[in-house]
């Protein structure tokens, strides 16, 4: 299983927040979902940018779904737990181990605390299988998966995607990632040092 941290491509995350809070702080239930979230650092990473980013009653509305095929039937007691070792949350931004972490009882160890922990839910998820998880999403977050897929499933997962955003949504995808040639007229790239994309607003792609 890859090494990973709290915080890893942390400007790709603040470009994320950045421009998916407007969308985010209008929506009454605004819903995000973190695709290939592994052991949950990711979407907890995202949530906390965005504790500090939304004003207290926004927040409230949010909810994050992360989802994994997670072949080992790990990841969602782990994400539900919220406990990680040292060596995953010490490259944290200054101050936000001490307001977002408590020490656990296991040594070395930290806990996520429980205002974020009660925005992030997990759901194991084969994205293959091009059933998407919900309707009208703000904004759906799938970094270092898609590399790992044939071109003609990239397509189709990406068509997925589309069909899961509210239009004006956001897609974020890995920085080695382009947009397939099918999707240039349904999305627009939003910042030129990111992988990040809106959907056109009316844009529809089929099934």
């Amino acid at each position: 299983m890859a090494f990973t941290f709290f915080f890893r491509d942390l400007h790709v995350l603040e470009l994320i927040v950045r421009h998916a809070i407007p969308i985010l702080a209008s929506r009454s239930y605004a819903r995000v979902w973190d695709a290939g979230c592994a052991m949950g650092q990711e979407p907890y990473s995202l949530c906390i940018l965005l504790a500090e980013s939304m004003g207290r009653f926004a927040f409230n509305n949010l909810r994050i779904l992360a989802s994994d095929l997670d072949d080992c039937n790990l990841f969602g007691p782990i994400i539900a737990a919220g406990v990680y070792p040292w060596e995953e949350v010490e490259r944290m931004p200054p101050g936000i181990l001490e307001k977002y972490f408590e020490p656990d009882e296991k040594p070395g160890h930290f806990r996520v605390k429980d205002t974020i922990r009660g925005r992030i839910t997990f759901q194991k998820h084969d994205l293959l299988s091009l059933q998407e998880i919900g309707q009208g999403l703000s904004l759906i977050v799938c970094k270092n998966v898609l590399l790992h897929l044939q071109a003609a499933e990239r397509v189709e997962v990406i068509r997925m995607f589309h069909r899961a955003l509210t239009p004006g949504g956001y897609f974020a995808v890995e920085q080695t990632q382009d947009m397939p040639v099918e999707f240039r007229s349904l999305f627009e790239r939003v910042v030129p040092d990111g992988r990040l994309y809106r959907k056109v607003e009316g844009s529809g792609c089929g099934s």
